[in-house]
């Protein structure tokens, strides 16, 4: 198998076809400056971050400067480098080894070449830049929120997609590529949802006579022509140049997911929209009689693909993310197993064909511990991504869930109070309430302290 490694000081990207906060989708107040010496505070003891000379921050051997954008936490940073999706017999790594090996053998070149080049260890930080700008993501996009990123500061983050890669290696001549890896989202807090996941990201170009070679007069066609921008196609594409790129696309997601999944699978298309991709669609699947989308995808923009080298070319690309997959297709039920070191997860997965069936056994579950907080909110704009931001950092992986079961805003002073239910439960021991408790205490602290907001505790 091939797998192409990132060349020194080189970072490429990709990004992840989601929903409004995410652009391929399947999602307090403090000062500027007490939030980045915080946020200097809390990578000091990090495992792949050190403090360097003049505060910055080395991350994966290169230094960072913070400034009033950098918001990763220790508890971020000592993920960096995991790379579960390359740890053989994890589910990551066998989601991503099904997937490979299907491109590998159903697309290959006149010498019987794999036609797709597999990325999935390039390096998680990238820029701005590489993030959204090379992906016509508009400078007032939800996604670019700070509070859904994970900034080192104003120029660098920690990936939030994939598709960070996709500008720099269609740049570098590549026709047809895979990129796996990990990505950082700031978000809720329950059992689908975790900071850190792992996403595919898919890319194939075609020339004028890869596209229409197999057609009848296919000479006679062209990709491209000037016309107007319809809810079907780009105003500078051919309608028949777009049908055989959907068709292709539809054709290969189809195919990948038969593969994962089985024969008789049922299949649907929803139209939707990603800054980068038109027309875009939405893949949903029909699994134990529930509709699920499992990935995005769409006709690639042409500003895009000419900006990175490869005008005269048309493509398509996709996104998904591993762990949703491995979770219908497993039956896991928690996202924070993928992290888990318990061997009664680990060995389920240690099979001698990637392709066996695996249905998950869960293990005993220990009891849930329950607990309250309430606040008011701050004056100035407040995040909830910040308080679960800050959860995560102090309970870590014992925190289950967090739900906003009450929110009140007084009759006269029109304060905002938040109230929410925290449920502790720990993937491989019991919980005490002692133990909890001083978690608790430590989150009311630090909630009041890091955000601003004023405690009803």
């Amino acid at each position: 198998m091939k797998t192409v490694v990132a060349m020194p000081g080189k970072v490429i990207q990709i990004v992840h076809y989601g929903k409004i906060v995410s652009p391929w989708g399947l999602q307090v107040k403090r000062t500027a400056s007490n939030f980045s010496r915080a946020w200097q505070r809390s990578i000091a003891s990090g495992v792949v971050a050190s403090t360097a000379p003049a505060n910055t921050v080395e991350l994966l051997g290169k230094p960072y400067l913070p400034d009033d954008y950098s918001n990763v936490t220790k508890k971020i940073l000592s993920k960096v480098g995991k790379n579960l999706h390359n740890q053989h017999h994890h589910p990551l790594w066998l989601i991503k080894e099904r997937m490979k090996d299907h491109f590998y053998k159903q697309y290959q070149g006149r010498f019987r070449t794999p036609l797709f080049s597999v990325y999935d260890d390039l390096p998680p930080v990238v820029t701005v830049e590489q993030n959204f700008d090379r992906l016509l993501i508009p400078e007032d996009h939800p996604s670019r929120k700070k509070g859904d990123n994970f900034y080192l500061n104003h120029t660098h983050m920690l990936r939030a997609h994939t598709s960070a890669h996709q500008w720099d290696l269609i740049h570098s001549g590549l026709d047809a590529f895979l990129v796996v890896g990990d990505v950082y989202r700031r978000d809720q807090i329950d059992n689908t949802h975790y900071p850190v996941f792992h996403q595919m990201e898919g890319v194939r170009l075609f020339s004028n006579h890869e596209l229409f070679s197999s057609i009848s007069g296919g000479e006679t066609f062209s990709l491209f022509e000037k016309g107007l921008r319809t809810p079907l196609k780009q105003e500078m594409h051919t309608m028949e140049a777009v049908k055989l790129v959907e068709h292709s696309l539809k054709r290969a997601l189809t195919k990948l997911m038969i593969h994962l999944f089985g024969d008789g699978l049922e299949i649907r298309w929803v139209d939707c929209y990603f800054p980068f991709t038109h027309p875009s669609f939405e893949m949903e699947i029909s699994f134990r009689g529930e509709w699920m989308e499992v990935l995005g995808c769409g006709v690639m923009e042409q500003q895009l693909v000419n900006s990175a080298g490869a005008e005269n070319k048309i493509g398509w690309a996709f996104g998904l993310g591993l762990e949703r997959l491995a979770m219908i297709l497993y039956g896991i039920p928690d996202i924070r197993l993928f992290w888990s070191k318990d061997e009664r997860f680990l060995k389920q997965f240690r099979v001698p064909c990637i392709d066996q069936k695996i249905t998950f056994q869960p293990f005993s579950k220990y009891p849930p511990v329950i607990n309250d907080i309430s606040f008011w909110l701050p004056s100035e704009k407040y995040s909830a991504n910040n308080f679960y931001d800050l959860v995560r950092t102090i309970g870590g992986d014992m925190v289950e869930k967090v739900d906003l079961i009450d929110e009140f805003t007084h009759p006269k002073t029109k304060r905002i109070s938040h109230c929410y239910q925290i449920t502790y439960r720990h993937l491989e021991r019991t919980l005490d309430q002692k133990e909890v408790n001083s978690i608790h205490r430590a989150i009311e602290e630090s909630v009041v302290r890091e955000l601003g907001v004023e405690g009803r505790f």
